[in-house]
């Protein structure tokens, strides 16, 4: 019997979205969120295994890995806004067979929770979830759940669960392509009750004792493992570290369990100031009396002035890790363009740069003016008066902040002395790589390490030359061919795949990422990327891009792109068309007879709390059409999360495992780690399965990032800098 009609079951089922939209377009509330201690076993904050209306703190990265006879759990857990959390999961489920028939599966799902209420006076916080609310149902379940601080040390939880939470097993079918909401079980069946008591014992740890329902079905539905005896699970967690924790824990009393656990927050880096050099602090100008030539602008009747001053700025700032690319300068304003090549926020940059011209610059220039450019590209300009630098130097920066204009920067201006570039054309970077492979269930993790040399020319400004060499040294990612059709779980050997021209295509859909194992264990060097890239400003506000060559490992041709992105405003428009040829599996310059024209138009909308909305409309690599969303959430230090889905006229039968293609994205910047400034980044991106449906060239070198940085949303967010 069902717990709700039909009605109510519907409106339960829309409550979770409903709360996302709301909760990403709303104001910081006036209280915070109840923040939860103890990670459970399937990455959120929760009990032992049942969950809790707690949430992370805001913009925590973190994972699990736990282990019981019972199964094994990887999860990704991000707090994609202070209310809103959301995982991914990887398990590895005993007692049920697919069509590899390894006596158990490896399992993708996915969890959101909104914390709808927070805690206040006699209220407590109340959340709600959908527990792998799209996969093949696995740990499907949706709950309502309480918790309330009884005393400082001691947290009281209660709640309504459905599906797995309640102890029923929602239909699986483990052949099913899966990766598809599961609307149509949200809040289906008998609701039962769970609950739980955390207690913090000391400082560093916490026990915890909670009532449960899972009778565990799928993984004891073989008979070789037993379900737990009783209800009532009991853990123990050790915090040893601010970002980790170790746990043990019973379930039923006799089914033992452990669980480790990390959470990197962006706002607590390992070097919270940095290591950077302080910069040269500001110098007030002197009296009119002591300098009367200086104040007057005589000086600017010197044809020798400004080059001589140009020269030395240039020194300054390449000192500063900051390119001077040209500069104007009259009797009362100076425009300086400079490149940032050490600092991942572009205020820091602009910042470091005014206080270096009140020392270079004579007495009477009272407007700065600094462009910032990036592959010869003027993005924004910010105009600062000389006085309000020298007079709010020691304050917040936000004071400057109000104070400065941001505008579009005039793409060609006829005043211009371009500087003798301080800065070497040509940069090597010789250094290790880690290649990963993730979610083949017959081999969860693969790996890569080796060598690899990176090196770029720039012939002139936007005019760059850059690629990559690699070689393998070890590692368990070896050669392998897609999967034969009609038999789930049989591949093709190398030789096989390469024998019939035919096998490069499935239900007439061309293998254009499902072969991407084709080009790896490669013994010997390969040239993951070499291109000739030309970037231009036709435009105040519009931006272009020419790519030529090996584009990426498995695609070489032509990409051209054209962004509007003006400076103040939060919208940008795109389109990319992209002329490519499949590259050959072994040889780095040599080509297979694939060959496919892709085009997109591209929305770029930038949100508060520094989340970006993107819309990619257009046709994909194998010929699909249909459209990619992604949410990038970039916190004032650089991190980067997102989430993206695209949907093509592809079929799910077409596009195999998963229904269609999906993924997270993580950007790190290496600077938070080591507190040493710098732009590199360290990303990854974990998507589904290598198919087919819904793939993109992977372009290096994509406008939008390149130009966003300086403009007006990104630059607001990293304003805190501007006097670091």
């Amino acid at each position: 019997m069902r717990a709700h009609p039909s009605l109510t079951r519907r409106l339960l089922a829309s409550t979770v979205p409903a709360a996302l939209l709301l909760s990403l377009g709303a104001t910081p509330a006036r209280t915070d969120p109840l923040i939860g201690d103890v990670m459970n076993s399937y990455g959120l904050a929760g009990a032992v295994e049942t969950p809790t209306a707690e949430m992370l703190p805001d913009g925590t990265l973190g994972g699990t890995v736990s282990y019981t006879e019972l199964g094994r759990r990887h999860d990704l857990v991000f707090q994609l806004h202070p209310r809103i959390t959301t995982a991914l999961r990887y398990s590895r489920v005993p007692g049920i067979n697919d069509h590899n028939d390894l006596g158990h599966i490896w399992d993708r799902s996915f969890d959101i929770r909104v914390q709808a209420l927070e805690e206040r006076g006699w209220q407590p916080a109340v959340s709600i979830g959908l527990q792998d609310f799209m996969g093949t149902g696995v740990y499907s379940g949706e709950y309502i759940v309480a918790t309330k601080t009884l005393t400082p040390r001691l947290r009281a939880t209660i709640g309504l669960g459905w599906g797995r939470l309640a102890g029923e097993q929602r239909d699986l079918d483990a052949d099913d392509e899966g990766g598809k909401p599961n609307v149509g079980d949200w809040f289906t069946g008998s609701a039962k009750p769970f609950g739980s008591v955390t207690w913090q014992a000391t400082d560093k740890l916490r026990l915890v004792a909670e009532y449960s329902n899972d009778k565990y079905t799928r993984e004891t539905a073989s008979g070789e493992k037993d379900a737990p005896g009783k209800h009532i699970n009991l853990g123990a967690y050790y915090v040893f570290n601010p970002q980790y924790q170790v746990g043990v824990y019973a379930l039923g009393g006799d089914i033992i369990g452990a669980q480790f656990s990390f959470a990197l927050n962006p706002r607590n880096a390992p070097f919270p100031s940095g290591l950077e050099k302080a910069p040269a602090p500001v110098r007030p100008r002197p009296a009119p009396a002591a300098d009367p030539d200086g104040w007057s602008g005589a000086w600017s009747a010197d044809p020798s002035a400004q080059p001589a001053i140009q020269t030395v700025l240039a020194k300054a700032l390449a000192d500063e890790g900051q390119k001077l690319s040209a500069m104007s300068l009259s009797t009362n304003r100076a425009e300086v363009r400079i490149q940032n090549d050490r600092y991942i926020q572009q205020p820091e940059a602009i910042g470091r740069t005014a206080r270096l011209m009140t020392r270079a610059l004579p007495p009477s220039v009272d407007t700065f003016v600094i462009t910032s450019m990036r592959d010869g590209m003027a993005t924004s300009s910010v105009t600062l008066r000389r006085a309000d630098v020298e007079r709010l130097e020691n304050t917040e920066a936000g004071k400057i902040a109000a104070v400065a204009q941001i505008s579009d920067a005039d793409p060609r201006p006829g005043n211009l002395l371009a500087s003798a570039d301080p800065s070497p054309r040509f940069k090597w970077r010789l250094g290790p790589y880690l290649e990963l492979g993730v979610f083949d269930p017959q081999d969860p993790l693969r790996y890569e390490v080796g060598a690899e040399l990176k090196a770029s020319y720039e012939f002139g400004p936007g005019l760059v030359l850059s690629g990559r060499v690699r070689q393998r040294a070890f590692g368990s990612l070896e050669q392998r061919g897609p999967g034969i059709p009609g038999e789930r779980g049989e591949h093709y050997t190398p030789e096989e795949y390469l024998a019939n021209p035919a096998n490069e295509y499935m239900d007439g859909v061309p293998r254009v990422r499902s072969d991407t194992r084709m080009y790896t264990g490669n013994h010997s060097p390969t040239v993951p990327e070499l291109t000739l890239a030309w970037y231009a400003q036709p435009a105040s506000s519009v931006y272009s891009r020419v790519t030529v060559g090996l584009l990426e490992r498995a695609y070489g041709g032509v990409s051209g792109e054209l962004l509007w992105k003006p400076a103040d405003s939060a919208l940008g428009l795109g389109v990319e068309i992209d002329r490519v040829r499949k590259r050959d599996f072994e040889d780095a310059f040599k080509f297979r007879d694939y060959e496919v024209t892709t085009g997109f138009v591209s929305v770029y909308y930038e949100l508060a709390q520094g989340y970006t909305a993107q819309l990619d409309v257009g046709k994909y690599l194998a010929g699909d059409k249909g459209a990619t969303i992604s949410l990038t959430r970039e916190f004032a230090n650089g991190w980067r999360v997102g989430a993206y889905a695209t949907k093509t006229d592809l079929s799910a039968e077409k596009f195999g495992e998963g229904s269609f293609d999906k993924g997270i994205t993580v950007s790190i910047p290496i600077g938070w780690a080591t507190g040493t400034p710098t732009r590199d980044r360290a990303t990854a991106d974990l998507g589904s399965l290598s198919r087919d449906g819904g793939a993109k060239v992977d372009v290096q070198g994509r406008l939008y990032d390149k130009v966003r940085d300086a403009q007006s949303v990104k630059l607001n967010q990293g304003w805190g800098r501007f006097w670091r």
